[in-house]
């Protein structure tokens, strides 16, 4: 069977393996090794701003969750789309550390600067505004949940009102590396480092054993972070495995350069493909991604089909998604390819 569940079903990128197999067998704990300071200092200079700090984490929920706890006051929320992470599949983590999720509708898995102006301008101007939970931060994915990405219009317009309010904008980057690698992408990492007060660079999607890379420029939440880190168990007493991991993947002159963005250019290349193909099929489409996650509307017939022979992840009865990722080969493209042009087209094209 042939898997394309998910970007995270296989170990790591052989240079990732290959550097841990040569590691020597001492370092310092906690983080504070020399290795780590050196993955730190590659990623401040690709984001242009040598006054970031840069923590590594293990995983997106508890790098999302210890990024609300140590933003948010006991009495403020985060707002995130209904299909945010956060909301959706985090089993309630946010809530878990006694913070509200604020969620507004949309349906492509975006925030609109327009939604979330109204959203905290509506409770602002309640009369009874002393009693209701107060918004103060702003949760965004990129790419999001549904595989579509921010425009650059779109996250200067998100961050003006954002500073307009006086709250936070947050990015959770678990598969940033897809959204930096696609076609119609006109984000940069350091716009991104500009318009945010946090975000991270997801390892665990984008071909590391493990690991997320956090970028903080707010200097509040700069404040104490490693107590909030440690107090949340994401102080890794073997830190070095995170900072060889991600001085191995980031290790460039510009983004462009590095491992990171070669995989996750790989990944984009192999997901157009079958992008191509079921567009040229007429397969409708939930949304149409950009980046490596498609999300194809398949009869139950033609589904049967495929399941055969490939794995997907299920969103509905006919609705599933498809997800490749650094270590797509592209004989697997191939096949899916092939097999979806025997269901639905008469002839090659």
């Amino acid at each position: 069977m042939i898997q394309f569940t998910c970007d995270y079903t296989r170990t790591a990128v052989p240079e990732v393996l290959e550097a841990l197999a040569k590691a020597k067998n001492q370092y310092t704990g906690y983080g504070e090794d020399e290795i780590t300071a050196e993955a730190a200092r590659m990623i401040r200079h690709l984001t242009g701003d040598e006054n970031v700090a840069v923590h590594f984490l293990l995983g997106g929920t508890q790098t999302n969750s210890t990024v609300i706890a140590a933003a948010l006051r006991t009495h403020q929320s985060v707002v995130a789309a209904t299909t945010g992470h956060i909301n959706v599949h985090e089993t309630g983590a946010i809530e878990a550390s006694g913070h509200k999720v604020t969620v507004i509708q949309t349906e492509d898995g975006k925030l609109s600067a327009e939604a979330v102006d109204e959203c905290l301008t509506t409770h602002e101007k309640d009369p009874n505004v002393e009693h209701i939970v107060q918004p103060a931060m702003v949760y965004i994915s990129n790419p999001t949940e549904l595989g579509t990405l921010y425009s650059l219009k779109e996250l200067t317009a998100l961050a003006e009102v954002c500073r307009k309010h006086e709250v936070l904008l947050y990015m959770d980057g678990a598969r940033l590396g897809y959204g930096l690698a696609a076609d119609e992408n006109d984000l940069t990492l350091k716009e991104i480092t500009k318009l945010t007060d946090a975000y991270y660079l997801g390892g665990t999607k984008c071909g590391t054993l493990f690991g997320e890379a956090l970028v903080i420029k707010n200097p509040m939440l700069k404040k104490d972070f490693r107590y909030i880190m440690k107090q949340r168990g994401a102080l890794l007493a073997k830190g070095f495995l995170l900072g060889l991991q991600f001085r191995t993947m980031f290790d460039g002159e510009s983004l462009e350069d590095t491992l990171y963005y070669k995989y996750a250019r790989h990944a984009i290349c192999e997901a157009q493909k079958i992008r191509a193909t079921l567009k040229a099929c007429n397969v409708p489409l939930l949304l149409d991604s950009p980046t490596n996650q498609l999300f194809p509307q398949f009869t139950e017939k033609t589904l049967s089909r495929l399941k055969r022979d490939f794995v997907f992840d299920i969103w509905s009865p006919t609705l599933v998604r498809i997800a490749t990722d650094w270590s797509t080969h592209p004989e697997e493209t191939e096949k899916l390819i092939s097999t979806i042009r025997g269901e639905f087209c008469n002839s090659p094209f």
